[in-house]
């Protein structure tokens, strides 16, 4: 099988368990209304419309899921010499692309993804009533930090090098060395 399948199943897993957490703490708080499969994945639509929204729930309702669906990719990066070591070779490709897909994708969400197409942080705003900006601030640090631990760490674990842009080590704080003169 083509890696690009095994990365669309780590891609649609995610967004099914992102937007299944939506659905079930939206149901908690009886603001769940349907789940709809969208052209991008899956899209949980709620009871009460955006510009009526407010209360901690919401911050629940919109961040529970960024957070569990982060804190599955960190739990995958931690167990991953286990993994690795898997027999059943689509189990590693799932895995591989799991990784990387669940580390990048809600950091990206809500630190990238508001001025894009705007997503979770709303609710997450006005549920905590912590500004969009220091948010999306904090979510751009984990966004560069999971991208360097995955380039530093797992893509060459797994044998991946590459010169690709998007792919190099940032460099922040690499010493200068000196020239002498």
């Amino acid at each position: 099988m083509k890696p690009i399948l095994f990365f669309f199943g780590a891609y649609l897993l995610c967004a099914f368990i992102h937007e299944g957490t939506h659905a079930l703490v939206a149901l908690l708080f009886d603001e769940y209304q349907v789940f709809h499969l969208v052209p991008l994945g899956f899209e949980v639509v709620y009871k009460t419309p955006v510009e009526m929204r407010d209360g901690i729930s919401w911050g629940w309702i919109a961040g529970m899921s960024n957070l569990l669906t982060l804190m599955i990719g960190y739990v995958l990066f931690l167990i991953r010499k286990q993994l690795k070591s898997s027999g059943i070779k689509w189990l590693r490709w799932i895995y591989f692309y799991s990784v990387i897909v669940f580390m990048l994708s809600d950091p990206f969400n809500l630190s990238l993804g508001p001025f894009i197409y705007g997503g979770d942080i709303g609710g997450i705003e006005v549920g905590f009533g912590i500004h969009r900006y220091v948010i999306q601030a904090v979510f751009f640090i984990v966004l560069l930090v999971n991208r360097e631990l995955i380039i530093r760490i797992f893509l060459p674990e797994n044998n991946v090098h590459t010169k690709h842009i998007l792919l190099q080590p940032l460099n922040l704080f690499k010493k200068r060395k000196d020239k002498k003169s």
